[in-house]
């Protein structure tokens, strides 16, 4: 077994015990209890799986929580192994809030100002996100820089990139990816992945990180609903994708079969394994 498919198994088993339980009538907790197809799609991926979920029930915002830190220690471990590929100081949190990243720091005043004017705020909203997993690089500094010979000296150009430790007065680290973590997409909140993409968009000061959703939604309709259409995510990420797959072609459900074909077909729709390696471009 490969090192990148262990990691995806333990990531598996860690969202399927601390994240998923069983409801009545043997139907998983992700599953739309008023959909026969979402029923048998979660029990097909969950038995390909083979792991235990829980014995008790979770609420909706505990699962949500587990899923978020099972995905940020996915990508953590992941990065370790990769390193001799995209090697640097890199570090994964769970929640945070994008004005404390180079590309963002300029949000911090204006977020300020909104918060004590009603007004503005009700003109402009919330301009900092808070995404669910961040992934960020600390700069570099001049001895880093210099390792194998002499390419920057003190008081020489470059004096502005902020890559460079030195040419920051307060060292902040720069924004790689904003991960939202959806675990199911039932409600007009998941929407908000979009919204959210756009404004780390829109308001940057510098390169936009990578926008992605990771989901453990079984129903391919509404993972297009998020999928489909370009501009504002990268990609949706899927916890088990594999398995979903298999399980909707054991439905017969040629709809739903056509569906995540379009998707995957098309690089909208990728499984939890290929995400930390887009994430090293």
């Amino acid at each position: 077994m490969s090192a990148i498919t262990h990691l995806r198994q333990q990531y598996q088993q860690k969202v399927c015990h601390e994240a998923i339980y069983m409801k009545k009538a043997n139907i998983p907790s992700m599953a739309d209890v008023g959909s026969l197809l979402s029923v048998q799609l979660s029990q097909g991926l969950l038995s390909r799986l083979g792991f235990e979920i829980s014995p008790i029930e979770i609420k909706g915002q505990t699962a949500g929580k587990m899923f978020e830190e099972a995905t940020r220690l996915f990508l953590e471990q992941s990065f370790a192994l990769l390193q001799h590929l995209r090697p640097g100081a890199w570090y994964f949190s769970v929640q945070g809030d994008i004005a404390n990243f180079v590309q963002y720091k300029h949000l911090a005043s204006l977020s300020a100002l909104i918060q004590e004017d009603r007004g503005l705020r009700t003109a402009l909203g919330d301009y900092v996100v808070k995404p669910d997993v961040i992934v960020a690089r600390w700069p570099v500094t001049d001895d880093m820089i210099n390792q194998q010979q002499v390419i920057v000296k003190a008081e020489e150009a470059p004096h502005f990139s902020p890559f460079r430790a030195v040419n920051q007065r307060h060292v902040q680290p720069l924004l790689h990816a904003s991960i939202s973590c959806k675990f199911t997409l039932r409600s007009d909140r998941s929407q908000n992945a979009r919204t959210e993409g756009l404004n780390l968009i829109r308001n940057r000061k510098g390169h936009t990180p990578h926008i992605v959703i990771v989901t453990a939604e079984p129903m391919p309709t509404r993972l297009a609903s998020l999928a489909l259409g370009t501009g504002d995510i990268d990609c949706v990420y899927h916890f088990a994708l594999l398995e979903l797959v298999a399980a909707a072609q054991a439905t017969q459900n040629e709809a739903a079969i056509e569906s995540l074909a379009i998707m995957i077909e098309g690089d909208r729709l990728r499984d939890i394994s290929d995400l930390p390696f887009d994430l090293l471009v």
